[in-house]
């Protein structure tokens, strides 16, 4: 993740220790104690990387417990995001008065099937994606990256996106995307934040049987 975000972010893939790490009791009264072994395993590296990252911002490590609506709850100066996919996790990190919202996705790079591609794409990208080339899953880049586009979203306006409230556009040759949000979700916005963003753009990297995306929202 660290060749998909600007030097301003703090990234920490974890390494094989990670899932196995120690939680602060914040974390751990928010994961439960009937957590699966896998949701345990994801969890833990998630916050053991998420305290790293907000170390590597010249902070103090604090605990990133769940919010209600089970997102990270970073500490009032931090903006950050956290993905996990089999055997990969990662967090990212950024000092609030820097950047307005970080997100990034991990997913694993393969065909998606065709009831996931009707939930994900919209008629535009499916088009989009007969015209790129061949030997990528471009319908699995553009989960990863709405995604990806969640995660910017969500922390600044507060609400949910549907995955047809944005189209994406992938440029193939400069490892970028764009996000257009619904003009109807924008406008909707407007009674919560003055600035909604209406478009997010991010990079993209297709490699070790992994797709991955990031995306940064720069204040205005």
């Amino acid at each position: 993740m660290r060749d998909l975000l600007p030097p301003s972010v703090a990234v920490v893939v974890a390494g094989p220790a990670d899932f196995t790490g120690e939680l602060l009791e914040a974390e751990r009264a928010c994961l439960g104690e009937r957590a699966v072994e896998s949701r345990r395993r994801d969890f833990t590296a998630g916050r053991v990387c998420a305290r790293r990252a907000i170390a590597a911002l010249g902070l103090d490590p604090v605990p990133v417990p769940s919010a209600p609506d089970r997102s990270p709850a970073w500490p009032v100066e931090v903006v950050g995001t956290i993905t996990h996919t089999k055997g990969y996790c990662a967090a990212a990190a950024a000092r609030a008065d820097e950047v307005r919202s970080v997100g990034m996705d991990a997913e694993q790079h393969k065909i998606l099937d065709a009831g996931v591609r009707r939930l994900i794409l919209r008629k535009e990208e499916v088009e989009h994606c007969g015209r790129l080339p061949t030997g990528v899953s471009w319908p699995a880049l553009i989960f990863s990256a709405k995604e990806t586009v969640y995660k910017v979203w969500h922390p600044v306006v507060g609400t949910w996106l549907d995955f047809q409230d944005a189209l994406v556009e992938i440029d193939p040759d400069t490892g970028s995307w764009a996000a257009r949000i619904s003009p109807a979700k924008v406008e909707a916005a407007r009674e919560k934040v003055t600035d909604p963003p209406s478009v997010i753009t991010g990079r993209f990297t297709v490699d070790a049987g992994l797709v991955r995306t990031a995306a940064v929202l720069p204040h205005r």
